[in-house]
């Protein structure tokens, strides 16, 4: 027996690695038989064969395919139904259809058509589109929303911390609460960071609260990979908020920050806020495993007063969904581009079908710019994006860093006409794996006041020049090339 112990002790390391990779032998036929995206499968298969140990953790991590998954299934499903259930607040006269497609014309009106298919995607008229540039607009304007609230709120974030502008919002929620109003909050498990006792607050003040999919080790860690990223403020389902910007003081460059933050948001009236609400209610429903009774005020018939009111789809996509709403039509809208398309992205790392249209419609005259941060707050986001510059440039896209500090806005204009704000960055993880949701706008004034702000954001960029970035270190390369890698896993 002792000499068994010995034989054991004295070649651990090598037991260990043989059991290691007999598991990543089994494992890798798994993932070689669901013919998934093969750059995807090469990174993990990558990862599992140059990783021990760490490549299993970082597969059971972030590899398991929830899209499929018993949860998703069902909540598709009965997603579907209550869309269908609330459609009624949603109808769309055909007169106005046609008339819209004579308008944008036959380019820009599939983009519209691509996300009606789906039956969520509802095109709606009446709006009226604030654009808020940073957090110090946007929480100004949210604080004096919030204060006028008579009957319910809604928010849905991806990042709600309890630091001094946490607290602030907190706090006027369960002032809200206590006054009789119902407040319903879910924050992302992953990204949000509220202590415990401040959890309780808001239960004792009347704040209904959830976290998306919680993770717990005691149940599924895989749970990691699939987030809830949209940002969302509905209030008495006439005022809505969608974009970029967090709720978090580092989103406010009015607090003593250390880096300049520069963020993109909307605010809107009209029939989007109830796209807005259905999308919060649904995921109401999956976070807190209750259904809530729908009620009028949820849906007010009252429009907003507007000389030029604005064409609005909201567009929402996740590992719920059969199709990646919110990238095919970004796919779409570029595709259908003639003049410019200025894109805005604090990650950009896109995937070979955006990568191939922005090329395609560089090469062929049009003018593509894309701004991207100087410094990203991760390092492996920085060079796995830095690794696609040296295509672009050589296919005519002109790329821009953000010098001032750090650009979480994540826009995309096209032409005169199109243009979209919300939260999905251009990049492998907001089209396929987190739930994102973003405002689609047919409108020539919307597009013109975007098409300034980027333009003046250009003002505290660098262009990058294609021979000077060819020359950069042999090591940055490197570090570029194997960040690649993991870029569909990141």
């Amino acid at each position: 027996m002792d000499i068994l112990l010995n034989l054991f002790n004295d070649n651990i390391w090598f037991i260990l690695l043989t059991v290691n990779y007999c598991l990543v032998i089994i494992l890798s036929f798994f993932i070689l038989l669901k013919n998934k995206n093969p750059v995807k499968t090469l990174s993990f298969l990558f990862a599992l064969a140059v990783l021990p140990f760490l490549g299993l953790i970082v597969y059971y991590l972030f590899g398991q395919d929830y899209r499929k998954s018993k949860i998703f299934e069902k909540k598709y499903f009965l997603d579907n139904q209550k869309i269908k259930e609330w459609r009624n607040n949603f109808k769309l006269d055909c007169s106005e259809r046609e008339d819209f497609e004579e308008t944008y014309g036959e380019d820009i009106f599939k983009v519209y058509k691509l996300l009606k298919n789906n039956e969520k995607a509802v095109l709606t008229f009446d709006n009226n589109v604030g654009i808020l540039r940073n957090g110090e607009e946007k929480f100004k304007r949210l604080f004096e929303d919030l204060d006028n609230a008579e009957i319910h709120i809604h928010i849905e974030y991806f990042v709600l911390f309890d630091d001094e502008l946490g607290l602030k919002i907190i706090n006027v929620l369960m002032d809200k609460a206590k006054a009789g109003l119902k407040v319903r909050l879910i924050y992302d498990d992953v990204g949000s960071k509220i202590s415990n006792s401040v959890k309780r607050k808001m239960t004792k003040a009347g704040i209904e609260h959830y976290a998306f999919m919680p993770v717990l080790f005691s149940n599924s860690t895989g749970k990691l990979n699939y987030r809830d990223h949209r940002k969302i403020v509905v209030i008495d389902g006439k005022v809505g908020y969608v974009g970029g910007i967090n709720m978090a003081q580092r989103y406010d460059n009015s607090y003593d920050n250390d880096r300049y933050w520069r963020d993109t948001h909307l605010r809107l009236q009209g029939g989007a806020v109830g796209s807005l609400q259905s999308s919060f209610l649904l995921n109401w429903n999956f976070a807190s495993n209750n259904e809530v009774e729908i009620e009028q005020s949820f849906f007010p018939k009252s429009k907003p007063e507007s000389e030029k009111p604005v064409a609005v789809q909201i567009a929402a996509s996740g590992p719920d969904t059969d199709w990646a709403n919110i990238m095919e039509a970004v796919f779409c809208a570029i595709s259908s581009a003639k003049e410019r398309i200025y894109i805005t992205s604090p990650y950009f790392m896109p995937n070979d079908a955006i990568l191939t249209a922005l090329a395609t419609a560089a090469r062929s005259g049009i003018d593509v710019r894309v701004i991207v941060p100087y410094e990203s707050d991760s390092w492996a986001a920085q060079y796995a994006g830095d690794s696609y510059i040296e295509y672009c440039l050589e296919s005519g896209i002109k790329i821009y860093r953000y010098c001032k500090g750090f650009i979480h806005a994540k826009t995309l204009v096209i032409d005169s006409l199109f243009s979209t704000v919300g939260t999905a960055n251009l990049d492998y993880r907001s089209f396929s794996i987190n739930f994102e949701i973003n405002a689609m706008i047919y409108n020539d004034g919307i597009n013109s006041q975007l098409a300034e702000m980027f333009l003046d954001d250009l003002k505290e960029c660098e262009e990058v020049e294609l021979e000077r970035w060819k020359n950069r270190g042999i090591s940055r390369k490197l570090k570029e090339s194997f960040s690649r890698l993991w870029a569909p896993l990141l």
